[in-house]
């Protein structure tokens, strides 16, 4: 029998549902490969259940707020207990999509041009006198507006008319303190994620998401059947070279170890703009990093494994 790993999952984020998904075939995947497993849904019954149960690692499939942010890899850290995934630093920077875009900026990573706006821009400092100076500040319609902290598309809204765009942010702000309106790049978008390996960094190939909606949002996401996926990303050779060698520099750039997943957009002429880094990526069946390791010969439960032994192998 191989080691005990705890699966969080669950939790009280927007997306417990689909990290639910991803926990319970992660669970399933590491039984079947003989470790004992500990599913655990995220409660404030985890600390004492983690001192009780003692695991070797963790494996954290938790999505959203508490899950990416950096909270529980904290918690973990403190408690002693090794886990998957970006560690406290590089999950909180990824996870604030307009820190992380400033680094993006600083590192000469091309991003879609942006303003960020708080809560507190808005009630406290008069910050929608300003809303019709965005669009000349981010080259005109159209745009999409989103939370700064928050996965999944969820709050996601695109706005093609200065009449749309109040209410849009209206729509964002109830799912963090902090909304960025960005420039709205047309074109394919993407999915590079990245895995660690004993050489360095392994960019997978990129997955081409094509909603039918034309937005790749929750709904585009999860539903089976509302997008068409393509790995490699119908893209030419270079290009594709490119994005990967962008995936990497946002991973190291970042400090993010395990792995990780860039969500790009190449325009029409072939200039991709990287968009944001989760740190927790889907394991459902619909999930992008699952669906590039497929695409090079590791299957699922070979995913899943080779991150265990990354948490494990770390304190051996």
């Amino acid at each position: 029998m191989k080691e005990k790993v705890a699966v969080l999952m669950g939790g009280r984020s927007l997306e417990r549902e689909v990290s639910l998904r991803s926990g319970r075939r992660v669970s399933e995947a590491l039984a079947e490969r003989g470790y004992r497993v500990v599913p655990l849904d995220v409660t404030p019954e985890l600390v004492p259940t983690l001192r009780r149960e003692k695991p070797d690692a963790v494996y954290v499939a938790l999505h959203g707020k508490d899950g990416e942010d950096g909270a529980v890899q904290g918690l973990l850290e403190f408690l002693g207990i090794p886990y998957t995934g970006p560690g406290v630093a590089a999950s909180a920077l990824a996870w604030d999509k307009a820190l992380s875009k400033r680094l993006f900026v600083k590192a000469g990573i091309p991003t879609p041009p942006w303003v960020a706006f708080t809560a507190a821009a808005f009630k406290h400092m008069g910050a929608a006198t300003a809303l019709d100076l965005v669009p000349d500040a981010l080259g005109g319609f159209p745009l999409v507006v989103k939370p700064s902290g928050q996965g999944s598309a969820l709050g996601l809204s695109k706005v093609d008319d200065a009449d749309r765009l109040p209410s849009a942010l209206l729509d964002a702000l109830p799912y963090g303190e902090t909304v960025l309106v960005e420039r709205w790049i047309e074109g394919t978008e993407i999915a590079v994620s990245v895995l660690d390996g004993p050489d360095g960094p392994e960019v997978l190939p990129p997955v081409e998401m094509a909603p039918k909606s034309g937005v790749f949002d929750f709904s585009a996401m999860y539903t089976p059947g509302e997008t068409d996926y393509y790995v490699p990303a119908r893209l030419p050779d270079d290009v594709l070279r490119a994005v990967q060698g962008l995936a990497r520099s946002v991973h190291e750039l970042l400090g993010c170890r395990h792995v990780s997943r860039v969500d790009m957009v190449v325009d029409v002429d072939g200039d991709p703009y990287v968009l944001e880094c989760n740190t927790s990526p889907g394991m459902t069946e619909t999930s992008l990093l699952p669906m590039a390791a497929e695409a090079v010969g590791i299957g699922f439960q070979d995913l899943v494994e080779r991150l265990v032994r990354m948490a494990l192998d770390a304190v051996e």
